[in-house]
This record gives C-alpha cells, sequence and structure tokens, in this order.
C-alpha cells in the first residue's frame, strides 16, 4: 500500500531496470510501507520494458503490464512473476534468503476449524508435503477419526494414533514414511474409542504432547509437526492444540465458515485459560475462493480487516484440488501447474518463512539466556 510519493533530485536506481536517473516527476518515486521504488519511465512503471517474459516462479510466458511483476534483487538481478500470488513467493525467498537457523524444537501447527467442510485436511496434507519439499523433516498427524489424511494420500498403517496415546506405541514406530523426510501419523475410527478412554486418564489433556518429545530421533528430530484436527470441541483436539504452538485456521469463504473463527478463537482462550498453554493463530487461509462471489469477497475483507497480516492470499476453488486425493497424491503431484498448486505455494512459503522467524527468536532467546 502507498504512504506518500515525493520527487528526490538525487540520483537513483530504477528499481525495475536498474538504469540511474534523476527523478523529475512525481509518479517515478513511490515510498510504500517497505521501502522506496524508483521508475525511469511509464514503461518500467508498467514493466512494459520486459515484454516477452518468464515468470520466475511458475515459468508462465507473459507480458508485464504493472510495476510489481518485476523485482530488482539484491544481487542486482531482476526477475519477473505473472501474478501478486508469484511475487509472494519471491518477496518471501527473498526474505528467508540468510541461512536458516535450526530450532531445538519444531514449528508445531494444528489446522482447525470447528466448521466443515472449510478445506482442512486439504491444507494440512498440502502444507505438510511442501514443506517436506522444501527441505523441511516433517510430520503429519492426523487427529480426525474420518482418517482422511490416510485416505488421501493413499495409506495404511499398521498403529494409528490410537495407538500411541492408548497403548504408549511410540510415534517413530507409528509413523508410514513417505519418502525420506515425510512422516504421517495416520487415524482410523478407532480414534474415537481413544475419547472414552482419554477421560479417565490423568493430564489427559497434554498426552499427546508428551509422546512427541521423543518423535523423529530416527532422522535426528522433526522441523516441523502438522496436525489435521477433526471439526469439533474434544479431548482429542484439546491434546492437539496442547501439542502446538500455533494453529492455522482454514476458512471457506462463506458466512457460517466466519462463525467458526469466533469458535476457534474461544477454544484457544479456553485451552490458555484452563490448560495454561498458549496457542497463537498462525494464519487464516480463506479457501474456496470465487472472485466473482460477492459473499467471498466480503468474507474476505473480513478476515483481511480482522487479522490483517494473518490473513494469507486466498487459496481459489480448483477442481484440481478436488481432484488430488482420488489420485492419492497431493496437488503438487497432481497437477503442479494448477491454480490449487499455485495459491498452496503461496501457504507453505509464508507458512515456512513465519516458522523460520520463531526459530530466529528462539535462537536469539536462548543465546541471551545462556
Amino acid at each position: 500500500m502507498t504512504t506518500t510519493t515525493t520527487t528526490p533530485r538525487l540520483p537513483t536506481p530504477c528499481t525495475v531496470c536498474g538504469k540511474t536517473f534523476v527523478p523529475r516527476m512525481s509518479y517515478q518515486v513511490e515510498v510504500t510501507a517497505s521501502g522506496q521504488r524508483a521508475y525511469c519511465s511509464l514503461p518500467c512503471r508498467a514493466g512494459q520494458s520486459a515484454a516477452g517474459a518468464t515468470c520466475s516462479v511458475c515459468n508462465t510466458a507473459f507480458t508485464p503490464t504493472y510495476a510489481y511483476q518485476a523485482s530488482r534483487q539484491p544481487d542486482g538481478s531482476t526477475r519477473h512473476v505473472c501474478s501478486e500470488a508469484c511475487r509472494t513467493e519471491v518477496d518471501l525467498a527473498t526474505a528467508s534468503a540468510a541461512p536458516p537457523v535450526v530450532s531445538a524444537k519444531p514449528y508445531r501447527v494444528a489446522v482447525l476449524n470447528q466448521k466443515g467442510g472449510t478445506g482442512k485436511t486439504t491444507t494440512s496434507v498440502n502444507l505438510a508435503a511442501g514443506l517436506a519439499e522444501r527441505g523441511g523433516r516433517v510430520l503429519l498427524i492426523d487427529a480426525d477419526a474420518q482418517g482422511n489424511v490416510g485416505v488421501s494420500l493413499g495409506l495404511k498403517a499398521q498403529y494409528t494414533l490410537y495407538h500411541v496415546l492408548m497403548d504408549e506405541v511410540s510415534v517413530d514406530d507409528a509413523v508410514v514414511p513417505i519418502g525420506n523426510t515425510f512422516d504421517v501419523l495416520c487415524s482410523d475410527d478407532s480414534l474415537a474409542a481413544a475419547e472414552i478412554k482419554l477421560a479417565q486418564h490423568p493430564g489427559r489433556g497434554a498426552v499427546l504432547s508428551r509422546r512427541l518429545e521423543a518423535a523423529g530421533k530416527e532422522i535426528g528430530g522433526y522441523t516441523h509437526i502438522v496436525i489435521d484436527c477433526a471439526p469439533s470441541l474434544s479431548l482429542i483436539n484439546q491434546n492437539a492444540l496442547c501439542a502446538v504452538d500455533e494453529v492455522i485456521i482454514p476458512v471457506a469463504c462463506d458466512y457460517l465458515s466466519l462463525v467458526g473463527v469466533k469458535q476457534v478463537l474461544k477454544t484457544l482462550k479456553n485451552v490458555h485459560s484452563h490448560l495454561g498453554h498458549t496457542v497463537k493463530v498462525g494464519g487464516v487461509v480463506p479457501t474456496f475462493y470465487d472472485a466473482r462471489a460477492k459473499i467471498c469477497r466480503d468474507a474476505l475483507e473480513a478476515l483481511r480487516k480482522h487479522f490483517g497480516d494473518l490473513c494469507l492470499p486466498p487459496v481459489r476453488q480448483n477442481t484440481k484440488l478436488k481432484e488430488a486425493p482420488s489420485h492419492r497424491k497431493t496437488i503438487f503431484e497432481h497437477d503442479p501447474n494448477s491454480s490449487g498448486a499455485e495459491d498452496y505455494r503461496v501457504v507453505v512459503a509464508t507458512i515456512a518463512a513465519r516458522a523460520e522467524m520463531i526459530a530466529r527468536e528462539d535462537a536469539a532467546a536462548a543465546a541471551k539466556a545462556g
């Protein structure tokens, strides 16, 4: 968002083409919240100097028409992007170009909305797969008795979350590996029985948290743990929330899903007040977004107004997202060029950057304390 415009008379490099010039017109300098941008000409302001460019993110050939479609990099090169989503990907990659920080504990996040049909499992599966593709060591946990995570990925497990919670089977023995750095802890309808048994279990709200303390020892520990929660308020979800630091809320762009968000926020307050565990909102993901529908536009506006930067770019309605589970694939495997894959790449990049930020804060706090 533009905050002010000024016209300095000092030589400055063009943000788009790198040419040094002296700004003389008001359109040539733009000061935004992220810094100053300069344009030597109207074509550079509109991005026309890069006609026939190829998007550096998705490799789409296009003719740039907007200034945001050309991004000047720290090394002096210019990267071109075909859409705002791809620009977000470039900006996040630039921001996270510093050497990664290895945190002493994994980034732990639950995907939750107490309203059903908001895309929780789709978000959980593709977020976990995307984080693994970016080099993370990821554990995806299905905390829903419907077992949709295993169904979506075509997995069959000897042990499930029920055995981890009730029979003290270790997480490492129960997970199903997908590749070298992506593990899945499945669930099935037996998890419903755990609900009854947990009610009589000492410290019943933190059983999963204790089980995860030694998880991933065979691969040196996980960097990310993603928990797909059921659309309910239950002891299983209570365990999930006590095992994470943040929650991601998928919100279908309709009125009832917005009501579900209020219920999630109330649940987080209850977890803090009754169990003494603080869980923050790590992101809100608008799903099933259709820009043609007024209800979708209104819902997105309401989410952005309330959550600000925590509201991620929307995931558009996409048939490929619905097809992927029937093929037992993530969206990145099923159709990597679809709008669904494009939108979830932005979600993954945003959450990866947030995990990196938290890791840096933890490292700085540990260094200060030590």
